[in-house]
């Protein structure tokens, strides 16, 4: 575990940093529906739900910025393209107070902004939410906005200090993320060697041959598959494979396991996560975890220490119940300060 002083002293170079972020950027918006409102549509019949509230947060890579600011990082500088529309005007909107950068995010009238609208219905201690209503654009960038994308991720790698992409969509090529930046990137990353690249994708992990990767099991054991006709055996086989082709550290999310780091050389170790009591909700846990991972080392923090502030954040979220949390530094020192005891 690492120590209250060290830890002070790696938050405190949090505030100096500038870090690029390239991804899907979503818009999440909440509906909170009246709970003592019923009224049916004329023209259906049909009970028409009565919105008593309506909240809107980043989503996506959105969830890692509101990470890195709660954390103190300076500036942070999102490479995406979301579309021109009333979405990505709310979008935009909640951006605007956080340190973020907007002058790399491309509206384009070719795209949807991609908006998971979640209708929420008061139950007792709570709320529960309905069927999800999801937009976005279902097809790959066009040529214009993929230049686009690639010319601003090449202003952007040079311009910061480390780069975190977050490649959220499933369908490869549908998202910001596609061959032809992965491409780029790797240009890119084979002629500044040194600058920090850290990789989070759902679906696609074993197609990006540098940076460091950071997934959960399951990610990374499909990941290896993809790669080889065998299955991988376990989580630690496909980490440690994955590891030594991109030739930098990789980090596998284990829950409350902890993190699993795996070195180029094929050493492992484990990071012991924070024993947590219910109740617990762990959406966002991972990008907790990327967030706090990456401005730690960037902070110069070894990738151990890193995976510890990792666990840190993540044990800070998920006690945030009915919220996408985030961790700031007076609850990492309080938290290292109850661990240690």
């Amino acid at each position: 575990m690492i120590g209250q002083e060290r830890l002070q002293g790696l938050l405190e170079q949090f505030p100096g940093q500038r870090i690029g972020l390239l991804g899907d950027l979503f818009l999440d918006r909440y509906l909170e529906l009246a709970a003592d409102v019923c009224e049916h549509s004329i023209e259906t019949g049909l009970e028409a739900y009565q919105v008593a509230c309506v909240r809107n947060a980043p989503g996506a890579l959105g969830t890692v910025l509101n990470n890195l600011a709660a954390l103190g990082v300076g500036e942070l500088v999102p490479i995406t393209v979301i579309g021109d529309d009333g979405h990505g005007f709310d979008l935009l909107k909640q951006l605007s107070v956080l340190p973020v950068n907007c002058q790399h995010v491309c509206q384009s009238q070719q795209r949807m902004t991609p908006t998971y609208t979640k209708p929420l219905r008061p139950v007792a201690g709570g709320w529960e939410e309905l069927h999800r209503l999801d937009v976005r654009t279902r097809a790959p960038l066009n040529p214009e906005d993929l230049g686009w994308v690639i010319e601003n991720l090449k202003i952007v790698f040079a311009e910061t200090d480390g780069l975190i992409v977050l490649d959220q969509i499933d369908e490869d090529e549908w998202g910001v993320v596609g061959e032809a930046v992965r491409g780029t990137l790797l240009e890119l990353v084979r002629g500044d060697p040194d600058k920090l690249v850290f990789i989070d994708s759902r679906s696609q992990i074993s197609q990006f041959c540098c940076g460091h990767l950071k997934g959960n099991r399951d990610e990374f054991i499909r990941g290896l598959q993809r790669l080889e006709t065998a299955g991988a055996a376990d989580s630690k086989d496909a980490v440690r494979a994955l590891a030594a082709r991109t030739g930098r550290v990789a980090f596998c999310t284990m829950g409350e396991q902890g993190v699993l780091v795996a070195f180029p050389d094929g050493v492992i170790e484990v990071v012991p996560g924070v024993v947590v009591d219910e109740p617990v909700d762990i959406v966002g846990a991972g990008d907790a975890v990327t967030s706090a991972t990456v401005a730690a080392l960037l902070a110069g923090a070894t990738p151990v220490e890193a995976a510890t502030l990792g666990n840190l954040a993540a044990s800070i979220t998920i006690r945030q119940l009915g919220t996408t949390g985030t961790a700031s530094p007076d609850q990492l020192l309080n938290a290292v300060c109850q661990v240690v005891r």
